[in-house]
C-alpha cells in the first residue's frame, strides 16, 4: 500500500491535468443462500461472531449485513447521536460501511461522509469502507473522489463505486475509453481504492452492460423488481457470479413504506435468504435499529420455500415498482430533500 503522500499527490495531479421475482412466477428451489467461506479467505476485521460471507473474488470476509449510511442515517438529528450509533455498530461487528459523496441532508446540512470521518480518522483499520461517486464527467469525478477522502479523513477507501447506473447508454459512456471506469481503475492501480464497483436501482440491462466489462469487483443493486424482458435473478446475478464479482443487495426493507402489514424483520430475513448476494445493505438510524439487525443476523435461519413464496406474493406490487421513487429517472439514493 502506498503512502498517504503518494496517494494525495496522484489525485491532485490527476485533477489538475485534466429476483426478477413477480408474485409467484419464479421457483424457489435454488434461492436459499448457501455460500461457504473459502478456505483461503482471511479476515482482517472483527465480525464479533456474526455470520459472514466472502465478497466475491476480493477475498474479503464481510458481515452479511452492511450499514447503509444514506437517507435514514442522515435523519439522526445530532452528530453525537450519529457517531454513537456508528461506534456501537462497529463494536458489535458491523464493519462494512456504505456511504456516498452525494449522501447529504439538504435541510440540516448533514453530510454522511463528514460524519463518518470523525470515527474513521481513529478507527480506519477496523472498517471496510465503501463510497460512491455520482458524476459522469471524468474531471468532476476526480474532484468528488478528492473531496470524499477529505470528508472521510482517510487517504484510501476499500470499495469505490460508480453510483446509480440507469441506462445502457449511460453504462456505455461510463465504460468508454477515457470515461469514469478508466478514472476509478487508475485509483485502484495506485491504492487509493482496493476495489471498484457500481450500483444501480432499476435497469437490469444497464447493470449487465457494466458486468460484462469484466472490470468490476462488486455490484450493489436494489432488491429485484419485475421489468418486462429483464430477468434480474436469472440473468444478471449469474453473470456477475461467473466473473467472481461480490454482489450486495439494497432496498430490502423499503417495501414496508408502500405495502401494509409487512414486517421489517421478515424483509431482512428475505433479503438474506436470496441466492446470489454476499450480503445486504440496510439503512440504520438508531442503536435500536442496529440491535434489531444484530439479533436477526445472530439468529439467522434462511426462509424455506413456502416462506419465500408467501412473502414474494405479498411483495408483488413492490416488484412491479409501483410508487417507488428510485425507479424514476434521475433518482439518487441517500438524498434527503
Amino acid at each position: 500500500m502506498k503512502s498517504n503522500y503518494s496517494r494525495r499527490k496522484f489525485i491532485k495531479t490527476s485533477v489538475g491535468a485534466g429476483v426478477a421475482i413477480a408474485g409467484t412466477q419464479v421457483g424457489f428451489s435454488d434461492l436459499i443462500h448457501r455460500e461457504e467461506i473459502r478456505k483461503d479467505a482471511s479476515n482482517q476485521y472483527d465480525a464479533k461472531g456474526l455470520p459472514t460471507s466472502v465478497l466475491g473474488n476480493t477475498g474479503v470476509v464481510i458481515p452479511r449485513i452492511a450499514i447503509g449510511l444514506g437517507s435514514r442515517f442522515l435523519t439522526i438529528k445530532t452528530l453525537a447521536e450519529a457517531l454513537e450509533m456508528c461506534n456501537y455498530a462497529l463494536d458489535n461487528g458491523l464493519y462494512y460501511w456504505d456511504t456516498a459523496h452525494s449522501y447529504v441532508n439538504s435541510e440540516t446540512g448533514a453530510i454522511s461522509e463528514e460524519r463518518l470521518g470523525h470515527i474513521i480518522k481513529t478507527r480506519r483499520n477496523e472498517i471496510f469502507l465503501s463510497t460512491k461517486i455520482a458524476s459522469r464527467e471524468p474531471e468532476q469525478a476526480k474532484l468528488e473522489i478528492e473531496e470524499s477522502l477529505k470528508r472521510l479523513q482517510t487517504d484510501h477507501v476499500d470499495m469505490l463505486k460508480i453510483h446509480a447506473v440507469e441506462s445502457v447508454e449511460e453504462a456505455n459512456n461510463i465504460c468508454r475509453k477515457g470515461g469514469i471506469l478508466d478514472v476509478i481503475s487508475s485509483y485502484k492501480e495506485t491504492g487509493i481504492t482496493r476495489f471498484i464497483g457500481f450500483s444501480g436501482h432499476g435497469n437490469a440491462m444497464a447493470l449487465k452492460t457494466m458486468v460484462n466489462t469484466g472490470r468490476f469487483d462488486s455490484m450493489l443493486f436494489a432488491m429485484n423488481h419485475y421489468t418486462t424482458g429483464q430477468d434480474r435473478q436469472g440473468d444478471l446475478i449469474p453473470a456477475a457470479r461467473e466473473r467472481g464479482m461480490g454482489i450486495m443487495l439494497m432496498k430490502t426493507i423499503r417495501p414496508k413504506e408502500t405495502i401494509q402489514g409487512i414486517n421489517p424483520e421478515d424483509l431482512v430475513r428475505y433479503g438474506l435468504s436470496l441466492d446470489g448476494p454476499s450480503g445486504i445493505v440496510v439503512g440504520m438510524d438508531s442503536k435500536k435499529v442496529v440491535d434489531s439487525n444484530l439479533k436477526i443476523l445472530r439468529n439467522f435461519n434462511p426462509m424455506d420455500k413456502d416462506e419465500m413464496q408467501k412473502l414474494a406474493s405479498l411483495l408483488a406490487p413492490y416488484f412491479r415498482h409501483e410508487n417507488l421513487e428510485w425507479m424514476k429517472k434521475g433518482y439518487r439514493d441517500g438524498l434527503v430533500a
